[in-house]
């Protein structure tokens, strides 16, 4: 006889998510350095730092906002949702490390790929922790119905792994990739907000 999940309230992993998501844009922004100077010129040494960074948080925002869909629509988690959704938390968690290796090193080749794959890593754990929500509530539910599980998270990892490959050949081509990525999923998925205002 299979053992029985515990259910238990998703108040606990929202607020944490979102904790953890404040820190991690806290830590990318306080990798941006102040001018030393007063002139235009001195702020031009920052820019791809700083265009690194929007590209981040862009990101980080995309995915707070996702998450936040994903929950509205869940009613309870069990264990192994709690570890899905640390696995993402993870893997956001490096973007800062990433960024600023990005933002210090721009158009070098590993830093552009390493910023694919903890973008890559990431997507690939959100669809994992989509996976066990669906799961846990069942086919039929708001959730299922609008999980974003389609075309675009399906065609946004394909970019992905296109993008780390091309950064050994150009690194602009993998940038404009992960802006473009960005971009597709800048408003978010629509369908949990009709299904859950059935």
């Amino acid at each position: 006889m299979p053992a029985r999940k515990i259910l238990m309230s998703k108040d606990r992993v929202v607020a944490f998510s979102d904790g953890v998501i404040a820190v991690i844009i806290t830590i990318m922004v306080l990798e941006l350095k102040v001018p030393h100077g007063e002139n235009i010129q001195s702020i031009v040494p920052l820019l791809p730092v700083f265009l690194s960074y929007v590209l981040s948080f862009i990101y980080v925002g995309i995915y707070w906002n996702n998450h936040h869909h994903i929950f509205q629509a869940a009613e309870h988690v069990h264990g192994g949702i709690l570890w899905a959704n640390l696995h993402l938390l993870f893997w956001l968690s490096l973007i800062p490390f990433a960024t600023g290796w990005l933002g210090e090193n721009h158009a070098a080749s590993l830093p552009v790929a390493a910023y694919g794959v903890v973008l890559l890593f990431a997507a690939i754990a959100y669809t994992i922790l989509t996976w066990a929500l669906v799961g846990n509530h069942g086919p039929e539910t708001p959730l299922a119905k609008s999980a974003g599980l389609g075309l675009k998270g399906r065609l946004s990892i394909a970019l992905y792994v296109t993008a780390i490959a091309l950064a050994f050949v150009n690194p602009w081509i993998s940038c404009a990739l992960y802006v473009a990525v960005a971009i597709s999923w800048f408003v978010p998925e629509r369908g949990i907000e009709r299904e859950m205002a059935r």
